[in-house]
């Protein structure tokens, strides 16, 4: 089997090592010279644990290759999967030019080979709106006529950052549309090494398979931003969303998974498939108003947290001239993506007030201090972050912050108020330690004698 990934971004990227992975010859087109370049040397341009290694493994062996060349890439792929980046623009429709533009670049080299070619498979890989996958299919039809053969598939991706090789390796299950039954094989062959672990490979319609993804991403969105407003109940009549959450996903009807309260959701899916959802039920005259409330709640928590910062310092002075470190800047842990990330969204209004920003993170200082400019100064440590800083943010739940060595980090700050947006640390204990420590759904303790 040859296939070919169309974009070297984190979907592209981690589909086309995995497979290659177990055999399968691999190349990856991108438009992207440097980036390229960078990959051909081994070098991975986004972090994700052990994907570097998976990376020179392979194209040792032959059988992964990286390319600007669309005709090379094109000519001899059985499978060819678009995976380019599909962003969301101000008025939240999903812009299609890189699918557009990938669709056109196919058709013009299923168009060359001729009508004698084995039929292509042109799998939508990328999270697109419903119906895009077929209106692909009428794009490259009318660029090459009645007579050339090829089929189109849509095979959402099921990643998590920090996770993607894990979840690519042994999925909870495998998603994949199709029109003809011939394709649905093909991809049970392609497959067959990541599902003997006995997960089910659903081949199903191409707009239900499409809409799989958006609606799994709508109700993981849901229950943070639910488990977040169940946090801002709790802290307006004295209960501790540890217990409360603790008693309710007892029942197997509920469960653990996604039910932590802290700063709400960020990264590229959660926000820009709930958004999708909001926009194409416009387009279709449905007001999603479930969807729309879960977005909301979630934008609101940010400005919620960042309240608890003005109104512990109303009585301090205020903000201006104040420091105050950010432990994470990245939206999860275990990735350099800072998208929609809640840190960032609370350094910029900590900048507005006139506050002096330190940030730290292990993965994602550079993309960080990119997005935000010089303002926003990283430190090499969290003991460095936190020098003569009258308070510390934990905004990301790196496992390096779970266990800090609370006296030495009393003694480098120069305030007491540690504002944890993850609930990692007991109360009682930071107010042993003489913190003022402030979380998400839980009292307030105060420790220091400020």
């Amino acid at each position: 089997m040859r296939m070919t990934m169309v974009g070297t971004g984190y979907v592209g990227l981690v589909t086309g090592v995995c497979f290659s992975n177990t055999g399968v010859d691999v190349t990856c087109l991108d438009v992207d010279e440097p980036k390229i370049a960078k990959l051909k040397q081994g070098v991975c341009p986004i972090y994700e644990p052990g994907l570097t290694e998976l990376m020179r493994r392979n194209a040792e062996a032959g059988r992964l290759h990286y390319t600007t060349d669309k005709e090379s890439a094109y000519r001899n792929a059985e499978m060819i999967f678009i995976c380019v980046g599909t962003p969301t623009g101000a008025d939240g429709q999903t812009n299609l030019g890189f699918v557009n533009g990938a669709a056109d670049d196919i058709a013009d080299a299923l168009k060359a080979l001729g009508p004698d070619q084995q039929p292509k498979i042109i799998v939508m890989k990328s999270t697109v709106p419903v119906g895009t996958t077929l209106a692909v299919k009428e794009r490259i039809r009318q660029r090459v006529g009645p007579d050339i053969p090829f089929a189109v598939a849509d095979n959402p991706e099921f990643l998590k950052e920090g996770d993607a090789i894990s979840d690519f390796n042994k999925p909870d299950r495998v998603v994949v549309g199709v029109e003809e039954e011939w394709v649905g094989e093909v991809f049970r062959d392609v497959y067959d090494p990541f599902v003997r672990n006995g997960h089910p490979i659903f081949l199903m319609d191409v707009l239900s398979s499409e809409m799989v993804k958006y609606a799994s991403n709508n109700f993981l969105a849901t229950k943070i931003s639910f488990i977040n407003e169940m946090a801002n109940l709790c802290e307006r009549y004295g209960a501790n969303i540890n217990r409360v959450r603790e008693g309710m996903c007892a029942d197997a009807r509920i469960g653990h998974q996604f039910l932590y309260p802290g700063l709400g959701y960020g990264g590229s899916c959660f926000p820009k498939d709930t958004t999708a959802c909001i926009v194409m039920g416009q387009n279709s005259g449905l007001d999603m108003q479930l969807s729309r409330a879960v977005h909301d709640v979630n934008q609101r928590q940010r400005d919620r947290f960042f309240d608890k910062i003005l109104e512990y310092f109303a009585d301090r002075g205020g903000l201006d001239g104040t420091k105050i470190a950010f432990w994470g800047l990245a939206f999860k842990p275990r990735t350099d993506d800072i998208r929609e990330a809640p840190a960032l969204t609370l350094v910029r209004k900590a900048l507005g007030h006139g506050v002096e920003c330190v940030g730290y993170d292990p993965v994602a200082a550079d993309n960080a201090c990119k997005e935000i400019g010089p303002k926003l100064k990283i430190a090499n440590s969290i003991y460095e972050a936190s020098q003569g800083a009258d308070a510390v943010v934990i905004s990301t739940d790196w496992d390096e912050f779970k266990s800090p060595d609370f006296a030495r980090l009393g003694a480098t700050m120069r305030g007491r108020a540690l504002f944890d947006g993850r609930n990692l640390y007991r109360r009682p204990d930071m107010a042993k330690l003489g913190f003022d420590y402030i979380s998400v759904g839980r009292a307030p303790v105060f420790g220091s004698n400020g």
